[in-house]
């Protein structure tokens, strides 16, 4: 596993240390083995996870803010588990409302010495906050509406909504509100993975169904 990551991140312009490499390949470990028992994800070989998990998450890295981050609907801790491995600099929360999945991540992060992770059991709803987050990322809403509707109490202007998507979905964007405004949009290239891949960044241009 550790040659296909490098072989991978080889072609990416991502600088992770040798410490971050081996995590990350720990982290594959973990996923294959709590998958046999909990059904975490549907990809079952470890070379797969390779680049369906770990390099999909980590190409979205350069373009995080600073501060603090969110990731909704993280699963078994994607992106953000890998996203927090390879930027021990920032604080990440990781939430779901499944109680194997944040099991999971709590113990990896454990495992692995991650400590920029806490894991969160909630519905995205009823997650409460102390300070709104500088970014709300996630792989896992059906639409960027749902995204918004569902964690629009997440972050203020100043904030962002990083919308991680497959081909451009020019109908989702044609229907945002008026009040949201896409930032930026950041074509993905993912080694090792054939497809379209985007980076939505949105953002409130005021906060008025905030």
């Amino acid at each position: 596993m550790r040659e296909r990551l490098d072989e991978l991140l080889a072609q990416t312009s991502l600088t992770v240390t040798d410490h971050q490499r081996a995590q990350l390949v720990k982290l594959v470990e973990a996923l294959n083995k709590w998958n046999k028992a909990y059904n975490l994800t549907s990809v079952r070989d470890p070379l797969e996870m390779v680049a369906k998990h770990i390099v999909d998450s980590l190409v979205v890295s350069p373009y995080l803010p600073e501060g603090a981050i969110i990731d909704v609907g993280t699963g078994p801790g994607l992106p953000g588990l890998p996203l927090a491995i390879v930027n021990p600099d920032k604080q990440f929360v990781l939430l779901d409302s499944l109680g194997k999945r944040i099991r999971f991540i709590r113990q990896t992060c454990h495992e692995l010495g991650i400590q920029n992770v806490t894991a969160v059991q909630s519905r995205v709803e009823e997650h409460q906050l102390e300070a709104p987050y500088a970014a709300v990322i996630s792989r896992a809403f059906a639409s960027i509406q749902d995204m918004l509707d569902w964690c629009g109490h997440l972050t203020d202007a100043s904030g962002v909504f990083l919308a991680m998507k497959g081909q451009y979905p020019e109908e989702e964007i044609n229907a945002l509100p008026a009040n949201v405004e896409v930032r930026a949009v950041h074509p993905l290239e993912v080694p090792g993975l054939d497809g379209q891949r985007h980076l939505f960044a949105l953002g409130y241009a005021d906060k008025l169904n905030g």
